[in-house]
């Protein structure tokens, strides 16, 4: 009897949900499941989770996988949420719930980072919340011996190498713009070096999966473990984007606008230059408020989704209202960690529709500062891709492309992030080498042009009006042009 067909296992360990993809040799998905998860706020300001959430999450979604496809599995790849820590001893077991990026708790610490600094430092950052830790939980700071980003942790649990890699790293505010440690920063900042791991390609191989972790998952013993990488160059890569110029909006919890480059970007503040899964960098807009925003702001009008969806795009946009959606403060391109949000100009006319519309609307031009500082620093872009399970709605995907001024089009991925980890646990494995990889780009089609909304655009420009004039309340100075 001939061996089932090789199959490639990605893992995206992502904020508010663990998502799994099985690719087959072509880098066809054949199965993919999730498990939602909550963040924990133990004191305002704070994220964390309990590493055994994501662990039994793991485990859940494994066994919602058919058999057959689990089975033929050769190899396992990772992606993870950018940024917060997980402190764990010299086994890997975690000290204490890991630290997320949305955490505040560091923000009064980011004096160590003056500018000008080669990325935005946020206090969700492994940096800033290791310091916080130094400075206020001694005990941990003794006890332990790695610091690892959680998708470094999963495949630890997994069997797996300790090992870091350079799309993780160099967001950490503790390494140099290509993802190699800053020695002379962690002794300044008294960070212990042991706690770091040294560095591997992401499609390198990180070790193997152990029988016990095979056992509970129903995967076969040995099989190659990829180092992995961040979540945003994983759905980079699973998405196709494989030339210079190339990009991609992901929408998910936060937003992320990718522009593929072949060389290091220029600097520019409130962008992100970081390395890519593969030996590429990328230019990117890191918005906090997507997803988060939306869930909060359906929450509070208590809507289900489909009725929040249907009563916001009923009708026209209310004149006059705005929504800034700055709940956790905002990265790109303000780096305004203090800012917040809310509805302005609201009228006892208002209904919750308009509401709703005015929350979707306030995070598409969220989405659109962090695009503008982008086409600012030099580089067109005219259209997007289009990834992450928070842009499906084709009224949703309209405004955006309206607020965007950029064609979207869809990728034929529900899983990019997975996907694209799954890849690099078959590049791992010697399935595929990296020249193998523009051919596996998934087929796209597209979603929506702008339609030239006037109306639309001068909304924009009082939804940047109106975050100038509060900046100065929320604590800051006013933005910078």
């Amino acid at each position: 009897m001939s061996l089932p067909a090789a199959r490639f296992l990605g893992i995206d360990l992502g904020t508010g949900s663990l998502k799994l993809a099985i690719v087959d040799g072509e880098g066809r998905e054949r199965a993919a499941s999730s498990v939602a998860y909550g963040i924990e706020t133990p004191h305002p300001g704070w994220a964390e989770i309990s590493v055994d959430t994501w662990w039994r999450a793991l485990c859940e979604a494994a066994g919602k996988l058919p058999v057959d496809e689990r089975t033929a599995v050769r190899a396992i790849g990772f992606s993870g949420q950018m940024h917060g820590v997980v402190l764990t001893d010299e086994h890997g077991r975690a000290l204490r719930p890991a630290m997320l990026w949305p955490d505040t708790r560091a923000l009064a610490l980011l004096d160590a980072w003056p500018a000008p600094q080669p990325n935005p430092v946020a206090p969700g950052m492994a940096g800033p919340l290791l310091r916080w830790i130094a400075l206020n939980e001694p005990q941990a700071l003794h006890a332990a011996r790695w610091a690892l980003q959680p998708k470094d942790w999963l495949r630890v649990a997994l069997g797996g190498a300790m090992a870091a890699d350079p799309s993780d790293a160099c967001a950490t505010a503790l390494a140099h713009p290509d993802g190699t440690w800053n020695l002379g920063l962690l002794d300044r900042l008294g960070l212990p070096h042991r706690w770091f791991a040294a560095l591997s390609p992401s499609y390198a191989a990180g070790g193997t999966l152990s029988h016990e972790a095979a056992r509970q998952l129903g995967l076969t013993p040995g099989i190659a473990l990829a180092i992995g990488a961040a979540d945003t160059p994983c759905a980079a890569l699973g998405s196709g984007l494989a030339q210079d110029g190339d990009a991609l909006l992901t929408t998910g919890t936060g937003g992320q606008i990718v522009v593929l480059s072949a060389g290091e970007p220029a600097k520019v503040r409130g962008l992100h230059a970081y390395r890519a899964a593969t030996d590429h960098w990328y230019r990117m807009a890191a918005m906090q408020n997507v997803g988060v925003a939306l869930e909060a702001a359906r929450g509070w009008l208590q809507y289900d989704w489909q009725d929040a969806y249907r009563d916001a795009f009923a009708t026209e946009a209310a004149r006059g209202l705005t929504f800034l959606p700055y709940l956790t403060g905002e990265r790109s391109p303000w780096l305004d960690p203090a800012a917040r949000g809310g509805w302005l100009g609201l009228a006892l006319g208002h209904t919750r529709g308009a509401m709703m519309r005015a929350a979707f609307e306030g995070v598409a031009f969220a989405l659109r500062a962090g695009l503008d500082a982008i086409r600012a620093s030099g580089v067109d872009v005219p259209s997007l891709k289009l990834a992450g399970g928070g842009s499906v709605d084709a009224r949703w995907r309209q405004l955006l492309a309206d607020a965007l001024q950029a064609e979207l089009h869809a990728v034929d991925c529900p899983n990019a992030a997975a996907r694209g980890a799954a890849m690099l646990g078959g590049i791992a494995c010697g399935h595929w080498s990296a020249a193998d990889l523009p051919a596996l780009a998934p087929a796209s089609a597209r979603v929506a042009a702008p339609s030239g909304d006037v109306e639309l655009e001068e909304r924009y420009v009082r939804f940047v009006d109106l975050y100038g004039r509060l900046k100065g309340w929320f604590g800051g100075a006013a933005p910078s042009s």
